[in-house]
């Protein structure tokens, strides 16, 4: 009889080797249809749409926090362990299939931030909450449902991340400077407590800062490598090219072929820019603007900082440190690890060591703070009692001191498990509301091109355009463009005759 550990792995191996793997490149594909590609035809937008995103709060989550959180859960350590591995299993082609689907899954990120913007709910402080539970619940009409996926979310992301992160943590600083578990979970334990204790203002207001800085850190680390390493830099890209083509046989990674390299790069490309997860929508939710294709906008840039620049950063620095550090093919899949690592410290020096390390206690300290976050936006749903947030909140701390002095190998793929069965639920209620997504984005569209044409307080087109650019569009309730008229207090209404 298989033991409950390797039927977990079983099923956890099923589900995102091809399930979850088919049907977000088949939601992606369907929502860049639907919408008619709003990734392509509103790129300018979602390029700029944090500027000015961190105003207009108002007591609540600006829409750069939401962003901010969003960006703390995508950008771990994934992007540093999970490119690399892509790279060994699927050789540098792996990384052009991974921009590929990042461009796809921005479609499915546009769509699901901006459901939960518009079934979102408002707290008796001012404040909202939203994503794939309500949208679930107050779209679909199926409140049992949306507690189904709350119970689920909270769990993996409130409890076993945790878990997951802390280890990571404390392995990392184990192998930088052989730093004992318990001392690493003593850190853990001072890190997390003060903020997940803090409630979600506190985690969000940490990720505004941290989140983004050692975004910008690493990406600038890369780039000074690239701009002293041309010659290896344009090589790099050759070969991405030349492997995702199958031009250069000797360019396959240990699983061979034009094959490995696609399937590496889609999986790597979906499961770290989290786009159809519902994960991001939980943080989107939260955000205070004054319409919802507005953070739909910004939480799909997050799809673009973290694979086509984050991502882009971890294999262009793994390539460009060449066969001393990585050979297609031949470096084992064991060497994920520390690949990255390695491949930085044989460009600028081993003194980075250290600093690699921090940033991966960094990367892993965020993403606790916003797979939290998720978990409390799903618990909110289910009740607003202050002692069910507060226990929330104490498990887990338990639950990443625990995690840092061991791996539980067990709840990690159960975890997995959780958020892919969750991940489901999320995408059919995605596919199914997505003609509120359209009538969203057609509302905004409509505004803007109807003060494009008209005139402001200021006399002239020109006004009008500065108008929309300080102010945006604003969502109403009652929105011709809506399938139907929201019943909410979240939004207001026009009040047309």
């Amino acid at each position: 009889m298989p033991s409950i550990s390797e039927i977990l792995t079983t099923v956890s191996d099923i589900l995102f080797s091809w399930v979850l793997v088919v049907l977000l490149i088949a939601a992606g594909a369907y929502l860049t249809v639907r919408t008619r590609a709003v990734q392509l035809r509103h790129a300018a937008g979602i390029l700029s749409a944090v500027r000015g995103s961190r105003s207009g709060a108002q007591g609540g989550i600006s829409s750069f926090q939401a962003f901010a959180v969003g960006l703390a859960s995508r950008v771990g350590t994934g992007n540093i362990v999970g490119v690399a591995l892509a790279l060994i299993l699927g050789g540098p082609g792996a990384v052009l299939w991974m921009w590929l689907v990042a461009v796809v899954g921005t479609a499915t990120a546009f769509s699901e931030s901006t459901l939960a913007q518009v079934f979102k709910v408002r707290r008796p402080d001012g404040s909202f909450r939203g994503g794939p539970a309500y949208y679930i619940a107050r779209g679909l009409r199926l409140p049992a449902l949306g507690a189904v996926f709350a119970v689920v979310f909270m769990v993996a992301n409130g409890l076993a991340m945790p878990m997951v992160q802390a280890n990571a943590i404390t392995a990392s600083l184990g192998a930088a400077g052989h730093v004992s578990p318990t001392m690493g979970a003593l850190l853990v334990v001072a890190l997390t407590a003060p903020v997940l204790l803090g409630g979600l203002r506190t985690m969000a207001s940490v990720a505004e800062y941290l989140a983004p800085v050692m975004a910008l850190a690493y990406m600038a680390l890369v780039l000074v490598i690239l701009l002293t390493h041309p010659a290896q830099a344009g090589e790099a890209m050759t070969s991405i090219l030349a492997g995702a083509l199958g031009l250069r046989p000797g360019l396959a990674g240990l699983a061979g072929g034009l094959f490995a390299a696609m399937l590496n790069g889609v999986r790597r490309g979906l499961f770290s820019n989290e786009a159809g997860l519902g994960g991001a929508a939980c943080a989107a939710g939260s955000a205070t603007v004054s319409h919802p294709v507005q953070q739909g906008f910004i939480q799909a840039f997050g799809v673009v900082v973290d694979t086509l620049l984050i991502c882009t950063a971890t294999a262009l620095a793994i390539l460009v440190a060449g066969p001393g550090v990585y050979a297609p093919g031949t470096t084992p899949a064991e060497a994920a690890g520390t690949l990255t690592q390695d491949a930085i410290a044989h460009l600028v020096g081993q003194w980075s060591r250290w600093p690699m390390a921090v940033l991966v206690v960094v990367l892993a300290y965020t993403t606790i703070i916003g797979a939290f976050s998720y978990a409390q936006v799903c618990l909110d749903y289910l009740t607003d009692r202050p002692w069910a947030s507060r226990a929330l909140q104490l498990s887990a701390v338990a639950c990443a001191a625990v995690g840092s002095l061991q791996a539980l190998t067990t709840v990690w793929t159960l975890a997995d498990i959780l958020l892919g069965l969750g991940a489901i639920l999320n995408l059919v209620a995605i596919l199914v509301l997505s003609r509120w997504v359209v009538g969203a984005l057609r509302d905004w569209e409509a505004q803007t091109r109807r003060a494009a044409r008209g005139v402001g307080e200021s006399g002239s087109a020109e006004g009008a355009r500065a108008q929309v650019r300080t102010e945006g569009p604003v969502f109403h309730a009652d929105s011709p463009h809506l399938p139907a008229e929201l019943s909410t207090e979240a939004w207001p209404r026009s009040h047309r005759p």
